[in-house]
């Protein structure tokens, strides 16, 4: 299948809108939520102890952690002690389309938006490997994203709908960006209500380093 890309004005962030068909998305929903019943959702704190608004889990090899340790990779659930559920196939096959980049995602991270959940400004830095893209997949109610570049400057506002599908690579890989809000009911996909975001990064260092 081809999947529209749109010019997003900024150098190395890209947008597939649309990517997803409503089908494609309802089976991608039915398999990560399945997935994280064995991980489930939890509220992670930030160094000083502040807990995040938004609910997390992952998939893959390693999973995205935050606590008054620090943030980090790690291959178990901080609460469970399990191993992370595996990554659904169709989405590494998403990453194979979309970034062309030659080695898979190891970590899948799953947050949960709902209510007045939202994430601030950040970089994604705590990956070994900086230059392999970070792909995110939107599914439920849509996002107002925000990003920037990595060495700031002004920012600006982007929304991301149910089956959109942005990518920050090259000069943008390092972009600070987040979600100011989601719009509650904009979308009937995930249970309950909200968003479910897919981040799909290299944790580990890749062998083209």
């Amino acid at each position: 299948m081809t999947r529209r890309e749109i010019d997003t004005g900024i150098e190395g962030f890209r947008l597939w809108p649309a990517a997803l068909s409503p089908d494609e998305q309802a089976a991608l929903k039915d398999e990560v939520l399945a997935a994280v019943e064995a991980a489930p959702f939890y509220r992670p704190t930030t160094r000083g102890g502040r807990p995040f608004s938004v609910e997390m889990s992952n998939l893959g090899p390693m999973g995205w952690v935050s606590d008054r340790a620090g943030y980090r990779y790690q291959p178990t659930h901080p609460v469970t002690g399990a191993p992370w559920p595996p990554m659904p196939q169709r989405l590494v096959e998403l990453w194979d389309e979309l970034t062309g980049w030659p080695e898979p995602p190891d970590a899948c991270l799953v947050n949960r938006y709902r209510g007045a959940a939202r994430m601030g400004l950040h970089q994604d830095l705590d990956e070994a490997d900086r230059a392999a893209p970070v792909l995110s997949v939107s599914l439920g109610d849509t996002a107002v994203f925000r990003v920037g570049a990595a060495e700031g400057g002004p920012t600006r506002s982007v929304r991301l709908a149910s089956g959109d599908v942005c990518a920050l690579t090259g000069p943008a890989r390092l972009a600070r960006h987040g979600v100011d809000r989601i719009l509650a009911g904009s979308s009937a996909l995930i249970p309950g209500g909200g968003r479910v975001n897919l981040t799909l990064r290299r944790a580990g260092a890749s062998r083209q380093s």
